[in-house]
Parts: C-alpha cells; sequence; structure tokens
C-alpha cells in the first residue's frame, strides 16, 4: 500500500514560495535519493501531492517539509492508497 500526501495551498505568493523553495527542494532530493517517493509536484492552484511508498515515509516528510513548516500549506491529508493493479 502506497500512501498520498496531498496539500492545499495557504494562499502563499510566488515570492514566498521562491524563499523556501531551496529548503523544501533539498528534503524532496533526500527522500527521492533514499527511493520512497514515487512522484511529486504541484497542481495549478499551488497546493501540491506526493506519492511515497509508505505511509511511514509520507509521515517523516511532513514532520520536515519547510512548506508544511512555514506555512505555505493551509491543510494536508496523507491518504492510503491500495494500487494493487500497478506493479512495484
Amino acid at each position: 500500500m502506497k500512501a498520498v500526501l496531498i496539500c492545499e495551498s495557504s494562499g502563499a505568493s510566488m515570492d514566498q514560495i521562491m524563499e523556501v523553495y531551496p529548503r523544501h527542494k533539498a528534503i524532496v532530493d533526500r527522500y527521492i535519493d533514499e527511493n520512497v517517493v514515487l512522484g511529486i509536484g504541484p497542481f495549478a492552484d499551488r497546493g501540491n501531492m506526493a506519492v511515497f511508498k509508505t505511509r511511514n515515509a509520507a509521515e517523516s516528510f511532513v514532520l520536515e517539509d519547510p512548506f508544511i513548516l512555514e506555512g505555505l500549506v493551509k491543510s494536508y491529508v496523507i491518504r492510503d492508497w491500495m494500487d494493487e493493479l500497478l506493479p512495484e
């Protein structure tokens, strides 16, 4: 079972987002290097989503992500995703 993190934007400006982005990207890159992220990226409304191999990885990520910690994310939810039809 995978875990999907869905974040709602706080309405931060692009300047605010870009100020925090380098710290956010460093965390994202580390999780990618650890091979626990299957996909990650923004929505058109500046919210974002990430698919993790485990719920534990998603929960750890939200404790470190500057976008969440510094208020650029209004709210988030982690949902378990049963993707039995997709190969590992």
